[in-house]
């Protein structure tokens, strides 16, 4: 029994001297003055930048990532991709103007400073941009749209990647700039993070730092952003302020509609289409529900704001994350008793259920986030296993919470299990769980993989260890790596130690089973067989399209466990 007291008892002192670092180390901060001109689809801006050299070297380089102009080799010269350009740049304390230069296919900006910025000093940089945004054709936003994507992954395994015009557009009257400014990039020790990769996950990656946004826009366009409104609406616009915010996103339009709670002194919001508002009030109800389960698990959350709310995403990106602000597309934002839903095809309204239990588990799974990716960060690209499975076995934790084991474990089976079934049953293989996220090739592998197997794992850990020391270990690496950039390995360090001793080299083991050994079939489910020979698919091969095939044809007439899983969120 000692060996397990020493280990707790040095957890929690880790914890402590952590907290303790964490209060007392300075933040990155953004003050930054906005102007959006939401009929034109362009803004401008200026932003003063204090950075603060937590590195054991002195530099005089420093990088910020300008996201918008994040490309794939064939959309160089693509007009239907947002943008922003760099205007000028000048140092903060003098306002003496300083030597840029863009680089990686102008996804990154590096400025030179005048001077050295010695360990733990800071230094403030002022910079000018504009920037514009496309215009995205609303039928590629639809339900039906995103269902025949889903259908076309699942056939064909199409090669996709997440694309900058995703989370910088406007569409059907609502804008979306998930990253409209320079951010500055992460610096892993003495080393900056220059590079951006598009791949089928998550592109963005920054450190926490404090943000004041003062926005002005159009007459008659709500702005609703990642941080709390201070002081009230004026001719030059709202300011917004927060603390620790990895990111800061920014939702505006003229037909949006809000509605909030408080829980635990946070304030959770929903922002919905005036038309969808029914299933806005829905939304806020689970929102409010997830904030409470997850606090009293994992502890409370340093933000103020917590928002859930719709957009007009493209068909194969059914919702995106960011810090306080979680944006589902709005086509799953479906009142089943509308009139408008008679113009949905009738194989696609019969998936009602599915549909409406997809919303909830996604919204879920995106307050989940706001621990794990947002106050927790990680990198990506790297590790996506550590945001994207641990929110999905989050998700698990309230379903049981919220409505008791029988309706747990129905959807452990359906948003968890099916989803990885599918997947091999179309002739997927199974893969590490842990791989960067360009090792996959689309949004159905990714689901299969990295967020079905990796809460899976969580799930058979939880078994393993028993729930009080499961959500203890959670609580201590939560709180160890509060506003830092986890890695996998701190995650399973606060594992072992609430292990007892004859449990340590299971942890091990389970973690290779799941996230290195190739065992799904055995550990989750088999392809389904029978699904397989009514597509014509022999040996669990796919079969391939012939150019211009609808792929929703191709299996209109398959059973309901297949259009469950393609109806869900992905």
């Amino acid at each position: 029994m000692r060996p397990q007291t020493d280990t707790k008892v040095f957890a929690a002192l880790f914890v402590l001297l952590c907290g303790i670092t964490l209060n007392a180390q300075e933040r990155h901060s953004y003050k930054i003055d906005l102007k959006i001109d939401f009929d034109k689809l362009t803004y401008t801006g200026v932003e003063r930048v204090r950075w603060v050299n937590s590195s054991e070297k002195a530099t005089s380089i420093v990088y910020f990532h300008l996201y918008p102009n994040l490309r794939t080799s064939d959309q160089q010269l693509d007009p239907d991709e947002p943008r922003i350009d760099i205007l000028e740049v000048r140092a903060g304390a003098d306002d003496s103007p300083l030597f840029i230069s863009t680089d990686d296919q102008g996804t990154t900006l590096r400025v030179n400073l005048r001077e050295n910025v010695a360990p733990e000093a800071s230094t403030e940089i002022v910079i000018k941009f504009k920037g514009s945004v496309p215009e995205i054709d609303r039928d590629e936003t639809s339900l039906t749209t995103h269902v025949v994507k889903q259908v076309s992954a699942a056939l064909r395994s199409d090669r996709e990647t997440r694309r900058a015009r995703d989370i910088n557009f406007r569409c059907r009257g609502v804008m979306l700039l998930g990253a409209a400014y320079p951010v500055l990039a992460v610096r892993d020790g003495d080393d900056w993070r220059r590079k951006v990769e598009p791949s089928v996950g998550d592109f963005i990656f920054n450190e926490t730092a404090d943000y004041e946004v003062n926005i002005a826009t159009n007459p008659g366009v709500e702005v609703f952003t990642s941080a709390t409104e201070t002081g009230t609406k004026t001719e030059k616009g709202q300011t917004f302020t927060a603390s620790a915010l990895r990111d800061f996103a920014i939702l505006a339009g003229r037909d949006l509609r809000s509605e909030h709670t408080e829980v635990n002194g946070v304030n959770v919001r929903s922002i919905y289409l005036a038309e969808h508002e029914r299933i806005g009030k829905r939304a806020l109800v689970v929102a409010a529900n997830a904030l409470r389960v997850f606090t009293s698990l994992f502890g409370p959350l340093p933000f103020k704001t917590i928002s859930v709310a719709e957009a007009p995403l493209v068909a194969g990106l059914g919702s995106a994350e960011f810090s306080g602000l979680n944006v589902i597309a709005s086509a799953y934002f479906v009142d089943f008793d509308s009139p408008a839903v008679r113009n949905l095809p009738e194989i696609i309204r019969e998936q009602r259920p599915s549909v409406e239990e997809s919303l909830e588990w996604t919204v879920a799974h995106l307050v989940a986030h706001q621990w794990w990716g947002a106050a927790v960060g990680n990198d990506p690209a790297r590790e996506p296993l550590l945001d994207e499975a641990l929110a999905s076995w989050s998700s698990l934790l309230y379903y049981k919470r919220t409505y008791g084991d029988e309706k747990a474990a129905a959807v452990l089976n359906d948003q968890v299990r099916g989803v990885y079934r599918l997947y091999r049953t179309f002739g997927g293989d199974d893969m590490d769980a842990n791989r960067p996220s360009r090792d996959y090739r689309n949004t159905f592998q990714y689901a299969a993989i990295v967020s079905a197997k990796g809460a899976l794992m969580f799930v058979d850990l939880q078994s393993t260890l028993g729930e009080e020391k499961m959500f203890s270990a959670l609580r201590n690496y939560y709180q160890a790596n509060l506003y830092e950039i986890a890695q996998l390995e701190d995650l399973r360090i606060a594992l072992v130690a609430e292990a007892p001793v004859e449990q340590r080299r299971m942890i091990g083991r389970t973690f290779t089973r799941w996230l290195t050994a190739k065992r799904g079939d055995e550990d989750i489910a088999p392809p389904d067989q029978e699904l397989a020979t009514t597509l014509g698919i022999a040996s669990g091969k796919q079969t391939p399209q012939k150019s211009g095939d609808n792929p929703f044809n191709a299996v209109a007439k398959v059973g309901k466990f297949f259009w469950q899983q393609v109806t869900r969120i992905r």
